[in-house]
């Protein structure tokens, strides 16, 4: 079913402001601020120097695809929280969510995380060394996200859990390295307002993807824990997406409106 249907929304809603309630609201949350988010920054790319729209573009692309999965997840989620309930709206003695949107969560991240970190050589305009960079960053991103993938599918607490978890953790630690080390004497060197929107994102990979390892370990509180999680990754993912998009619109719009500044971007 693509869709949650009528019924199944409607004995949802009685969760109310349960946990399953509070992270059934949130992925609604998440499926228009991705939406919106698209829709902006797409509308907005042919306001900024030409140098510059590919960022603009790719920020939409990210949101777009997450919009559908968070979409797709919303539908899963609300027919997991309708089966908590009988009929009349009393909840069922006992019924916890069986299944939580998993895998599609881990497609929409493996699609949009490389897009994600793309924007830094695209911001750097670092021409072919810029593929250099982009390969570090995606090669270490994918293996983050497949080792973690690996982790949520094992079980919660025991050896494979525990390392392939610390595993992601280093490699999340090798791209905030690849970051505010390898990099940095190319952010100085741009103009003033991408330097900063740089230095900002940077915070974005090492402050806001902190909440993904933070919320994985919430299954180890069990049922309501896992609901925790949820609520942990789709925070993040707004965070991380529409506002990360957000920052470097704002760097490209202030360049936009410094003459000197663009043709220093464009060297």
């Amino acid at each position: 079913m693509v869709v949650a249907n009528i019924s199944d929304t409607s004995i949802a809603l009685n969760a109310g402001l349960s946990i399953e309630g509070i992270t059934m609201y949130l992925f609604w949350v998440g499926t228009v601020a991705m939406g919106a988010g698209a829709i902006f920054f797409w509308l907005m790319a042919g306001s900024v120097p030409k140098v510059y729209r590919s960022v603009l573009v790719v920020s939409g692309v990210i949101c777009a695809v997450a919009c559908f999965h968070y979409f797709r997840m919303s539908s899963l989620y609300i027919e997991q929280v309708a089966q908590l309930f009988a009929p009349d709206g009393t909840r069922i003695a006992g019924a916890e969510i069986g299944q939580f949107p998993t895998a599609y969560r881990y497609i929409d991240w493996i699609i949009t995380v490389p897009l994600l970190v793309l924007k830094f050589p695209l911001l750097l305009n670092l021409g072919r060394s810029g593929a250099t960079l982009f390969r570090t960053l995606v090669a270490a991103s994918m293996a983050m996200l497949i080792l973690a993938w690996v982790a949520e599918e094992s079980t919660v607490g025991g050896g494979t859990w525990w390392i392939t978890y610390l595993l992601s953790c280093a490699a999340w630690l090798y791209i905030v390295y690849v970051l505010f080390v390898q990099v940095s004497g190319q952010i100085a060197s741009k103009p003033e307002p991408i330097a900063r929107s740089l230095k900002t994102m940077r915070l974005f990979i090492l402050v806001g993807w902190t909440i993904y390892p933070v919320g994985f370990l919430m299954a180890l509180a069990g049922n309501d824990g896992e609901s925790v999680r949820e609520i942990c990754y789709n925070i993040a993912d707004v965070i991380n997406k529409v506002f990360f998009g957000l920052v470097a619109y704002a760097g490209v719009k202030a360049v936009s409106e410094t003459p000197d500044a663009i043709s220093k971007a464009a060297n």
